[in-house]
């Protein structure tokens, strides 16, 4: 342990390690279940499904061993949120654009996210991924995590909460529960669908408040807890509606979906399917990716760093390279196995507070994943309701970026509100940072300041605008 970690050099010990290991496990752990329900849009336990679940698992694990032995660092990798919602709506998109069934499309989706593995390793070799940061407007980076934060929202309280029922459906939380007039309208819109409606609701909200509360008390593992609570009054409501929410498990098997995987993700790549798409749009989406994968990834690293004090005088973190080498490779892996892209997670935080500080919290984390391949049946019965908790809290926390944000300086607050409405109203979090962009660059030019605009911005600017105007 001490010559591939180097433990006494970093102040640290087994323990200690292990211990931090295990409470970034117990905050990021929520992933393994809402991953698979984001991106097949909650088909739980259908073969697409199990692959996901599987490829989560896989990938995440193969990450943080890279992040362990590469770089030696206490960070915890694994489908980014955000992106995996962006990967699903893109699915969607290809899906109603070519005809292709939707694990065809998703097949099709998983290109993107190998092309953007393999430009990250590129990147990363050549260092030009912080070069990239830094040409990037800082308005427009100051704002894509507050808008994914209210997209994430959008989600939790709209679709996760979808029931259907005689009369029809789906029915949503804020546009249909809380929509309605009076119980009584609600009910008769709603049918037999108006009890799990407000099953869904309720649950919803106390998971919320659950996490929120276990949060600020400094409980580790708030939101997996709080997922719990969620799961525990859902499961009680619905024995108490006449339904079994057990019933999946009586058949299920704890053997780990391999078959599964083998069939629906794993090196599924369906190449003629992503050509389909158009070459346009294919760049876009993988630039997309690329760009907010970045800020994601770099931001974590270097404010959970920073906060650990594993940064120099000039606040570089030593090994940045190799750390993101690991994301990238972990991008890779997720491509290859079958899901999203693969990213720090900014919930590595609460084991660096736990005290991790070598690759050994991130090995811990790791194989923690790994056993999670062997409970897929019991994952498979966390309800929506409680995923949908889980993701608004995610939300709220990204909000907290825009503390970051200068309200006073038009330059910045405006690429923001852009953002900040175009996320969630369109869904789509490339078009939202097109937007920002474009609005960033038009203010400088016609404000007497187009040279302090990047080359790099114009391009991707303008790429947008051929999106927006001239691509279908």
């Amino acid at each position: 342990m001490e010559k591939f970690f180097k433990l006494k050099e970093n102040g640290t010990t087994v323990r200690t390690e292990i211990i931090a290991g295990l409470t970034t496990f117990m905050t990021m752990a929520y992933i393994i279940a809402l991953n698979p329900n984001l991106l097949t849009n909650f088909d739980v336990g259908s073969a697409l499904w199990n692959g996901v679940f599987m490829a989560t698992c896989l990938a995440s694990a193969f990450a943080m061993f890279c992040m362990a032995f590469l770089a030696n660092k206490p960070f915890a990798l694994a489908p980014g949120m955000g992106l995996n919602s962006f990967f699903a709506v893109v699915v969607a998109n290809i899906a109603g654009l070519t005809g292709m069934t939707y694990v065809a499309s998703f097949q099709a989706a998983l290109v993107i996210i190998l092309i953007e593995g393999i430009v990250f390793i590129v990147l990363s070799v050549l260092n030009i991924r912080e070069k990239i940061v830094e040409a990037i407007p800082l308005g427009v980076r100051l704002g894509i995590a507050p808008a994914i934060g209210l997209m994430l929202m959008n989600i939790g309280f709209g679709s996760n909460a979808g029931v259907y029922s005689e009369t029809g459906g789906p029915f949503f939380m804020m546009r249909d529960f809380f929509g309605a007039l009076t119980p009584s309208v609600a009910s008769a819109a709603m049918g037999s669908g108006y009890p799990t409606m407000v099953l869904q609701v309720v649950t919803t909200f106390i998971g919320l408040f659950a996490i929120v509360i276990l949060a600020k008390k400094g409980v580790k593992g708030a939101v997996l807890l709080g997922m719990l609570v969620a799961s525990v009054i859902y499961w009680a409501g619905s024995f108490a509606l006449g339904g079994n929410p057990f019933a999946s498990l009586a058949t299920a098997s704890f053997v780990p979906p391999f078959s599964d995987m083998m069939s629906t993700t794993f090196l599924k790549f369906n190449f003629q399917g992503f050509l389909q798409i158009g070459w346009f749009t294919a760049i876009t989406l993988v630039i997309t990716f690329c760009m907010i994968d970045m800020f994601d990834t770099i931001g974590t690293l270097v404010g959970t760093a920073s906060r650990a004090g594993m940064v120099d005088k000039d606040g570089n973190m030593p090994n940045m390279k190799e750390a993101l080498l690991s994301d990238a490779f972990g991008t890779v892996a997720g491509a290859c196995t079958g899901t999203s892209t693969v990213t720090t997670f900014v919930e590595s935080a609460s084991g660096v507070e736990a005290g991790g500080r070598t690759g050994l919290t991130a090995l811990t984390t790791g194989v923690l994943f790994l056993a999670c391949i062997f409970i897929a049946p019991i994952a498979a019965i966390i309800p929506a309701a409680a995923t949908s908790a889980a993701l608004i809290y995610v939300g709220v926390l990204m909000l907290m970026g825009l503390k970051n944000v200068d309200f006073g300086d038009m330059d910045q607050m405006v690429p923001v509100a852009m953002m900040l409405i175009g996320m969630p109203i369109s869904s789509s979090i490339g078009h939202a940072i097109g937007l920002g962009l474009i609005s960033y660059t038009v203010i400088k030019v016609f404000t007497g300041k187009a040279k302090e605009v990047s080359v790099l911005t114009y391009v991707i600017s303008a790429l947008f605008l051929l999106k927006f105007f001239l691509i279908v």
